[in-house]
């Protein structure tokens, strides 16, 4: 296994990503969030956008890995050849991209995608799959790690109010890759519960990144007891 994805071994890794048009979209604000997050103990950071990768790899010592979301619908992870060599050139370690079994919009297969990027560059690959038979076909087409990231988003499965344990369950199972649990952990004790089933890692994004959301839950349970 390479080094890089060793060190994430039993670790947290911490998505540090804004949405367009909210007061904390701004790379440098997001390289602050992710100085702060490794600062508490984070192994990994996360993050989205060329000028937000440029600039979280400058401030932490940490892996990043890189993505690019271009579009809101379909395959929009890092969804071309072109995406993920962009975010290898602005200096992430590790590229996530889509890792379903959808069309891509240039119409590479995504073991295309991988082997093309492999020989332009050195770095490593992140599958962000929606179920047991992307992660399989992922590992086939050659990655280096598979995420649950899109459980519950591709229309192969139902969208659980925490993460997917079931799903967990299976690629823990099935695959030889190292699984990363992401996708709607939201608490402690959802990640401890993610790691003592086998998990390699556990990526968390909305709760300690996303201050709107985390503000709401508050809110809503305020509102509640009044």
């Amino acid at each position: 296994m390479d080094p890089l994805i060793e060190s994430m071994r039993g670790g947290l890794v911490v998505s540090c990503q804004a949405y367009p048009g909210e007061p904390m979209r701004d790379p440098r604000t997001m390289a602050q969030v992710a100085a702060a997050v490794v600062e508490g103990g984070a192994a990994a950071v996360r993050a989205q956008g060329l000028q937000d990768v440029r600039e979280v790899v400058a401030a932490v010592d940490v892996p990043v890995i890189g993505l690019w979301k271009d579009g809101d619908d379909g395959v929009y992870i890092t969804p071309t050849l072109e995406h993920a060599l962009a975010v290898a050139d602005a200096g992430a370690q590790i590229v996530a991209l889509d890792g379903t079994r959808r069309p891509r919009p240039d119409g590479r297969t995504l073991a295309a995608t991988v082997a093309e990027l492999r020989e332009r560059t050195d770095v490593l690959v992140m599958a962000d799959c929606g179920s047991l038979e992307d992660a399989l076909e992922a590992e086939r087409a050659g990655v280096d790690i598979l995420g649950t990231t899109l459980a519950g988003y591709s229309g192969e499965r139902p969208r659980t109010p925490g993460p997917d344990y079931e799903l967990v369950d299976e690629m823990v199972g099935a695959c030889r890759l190292p699984v990363m649990v992401e996708g709607r952990v939201h608490s402690p004790a959802q990640a401890a519960e993610a790691l003592a089933r086998g998990a390699f890692a556990v990526c968390v994004g909305t709760a300690i990144t996303h201050p709107t959301t985390i503000t709401g839950w508050f809110a809503e349970a305020v509102a509640g007891a009044r």
